[in-house]
């Protein structure tokens, strides 16, 4: 099976029903990546991949069994280019040979190492690739590794693989020792953060809400502002742990026109009881849209029959009139969605790179940008 057949079938029917080369197990799990290929560099890597293999088409069992030498024998160096061509050549077997490299290239001399070329994001997107969880995990803990994937996208590509695998345990283990480096001066990389959320969303259970909770704790006394899918899937969880509270403050300083906003606050008012809210916000959308618009503001079922529900609660016979009026309105308007929250909450992330013709993994040529740029380049990379 070629590397880019693998790969659209592993990217288009997601991690539960992933087709691998064939030295590797086949599993399924029932979570999908978080954030797209294309956004973590696993485009790129297999570009980078494709070209490394064909310069070695003829040799590239002889270059391997080369590298497993040089490994053994403590007078040899791993150079640069050496483990660049590996992790463009391996294949699930290799992996060990790779973790063996990793570790050699690390903590070798640096006496004779000019080069300045960034290992952790490209490994990490091998690992992706390959659906190496455990080896990518191993590698990052691995003590002698220490500084190699000192990248915030490192860290994202991780968490992104483990949660493809739903090891949430594991997640919070690379979640705090990323918050003890404090790469580029943070203490929660705002995509960390996000997977980190989606990770106790979906863990769904008390202690993953007290985890989540502590966690937007910390950061709103720091006064970092998380992005809207963190907020969402703290919100999410809040509402499945019952505690719509917390779902309703969470979600406080977003914009309400997004979806996910406005269902999730209709939704903890009624939980509340709140009625003489949550209606208001239903009735918002019918201010807002017109029948021939595109792009309508839409409220999912599950949202309208939880705010039914609860307007059946209070036995208010102008409440519920009042209710019914607004609900045939968006009905007939085409404002109801058979969507959910839930699969909202779970759909991939697609961020747009501005830079795409930037190399994946090689740190960008950019002394004479200004600082803001470098570190929005960085961010990107």
């Amino acid at each position: 099976m070629s590397l880019f057949l693998n790969y659209f079938l592993k990217t288009s029917f997601s991690c539960n029903q992933r087709l691998f080369l064939p030295c590797r197990q086949l599993h399924s799990t029932q979570v999908r990546l978080l954030y797209a290929p294309a956004t973590i560099g696993i485009d790129g890597y297999l570009q980078a991949r494709k070209n490394v293999k064909e310069q070695f088409v003829n040799f590239s069992e002889k270059f391997k069994t080369k590298m497993n030498d040089f490994v053994s024998d403590s007078k040899n160096m791993i150079f640069t280019e050496d483990l660049k061509n590996m992790v463009h050549l391996a294949e699930p077997s290799d992996l060990q040979l790779v973790l063996n490299m990793i570790k050699k290239f690390n903590t070798q001399s640096t006496e004779f190492r000019f080069g300045s070329f960034v290992f952790g994001p490209v490994v990490m997107r091998m690992f992706h690739f390959l659906d190496a969880p455990k080896e990518a995990l191993q590698c990052f803990e691995e003590p002698a590794n220490d500084g190699f994937f000192d990248q915030q996208v490192s860290y994202q590509i991780l968490l992104d693989l483990l949660y493809c695998h739903e090891m949430f345990d594991e997640m919070y283990r690379v979640f705090e020792k990323v918050q003890k480096k404090q790469i580029n001066m943070t203490k929660f990389p705002k995509y960390c953060v996000v997977l980190i959320m989606a990770a106790c969303y979906k863990e769904n259970t008390p202690k993953s809400l007290e985890y989540a909770t502590k966690l937007w704790s910390d950061m709103a006394s720091t006064g970092t502002l998380p992005l809207r899918r963190a907020a969402t899937s703290f919100a999410g969880l809040a509402l499945k742990q019952g505690a719509p509270h917390i779902a309703l403050e969470s979600i406080s300083g977003q914009r309400q026109h997004y979806i996910t906003i406005r269902n999730i606050k209709a939704m903890a008012l009624a939980d509340m009881g709140r009625v003489d809210d949550a209606i208001p916000i239903l009735r918002s959308v019918l201010n807002i849209d017109s029948p021939d618009q595109k792009d309508k503001h839409t409220f999912f079922e599950e949202t309208i029959s939880k705010v039914g529900e609860a307007v059946e609660k209070t036995n208010n016979k102008d409440t519920k009139i009042e209710f019914e009026d607004v609900r045939k309105a968006l009905i007939e308007r085409g404002l109801i969605d058979k969507d959910t929250l839930d699969s909202h909450l779970n759909f991939e992330i697609k961020i747009q790179n501005k830079f795409k013709d930037a190399p994946r993994g090689m740190p960008f040529q950019s002394r004479n940008m200004p600082f803001g740029q470098r570190k929005i380049r960085k961010d990107l990379q």
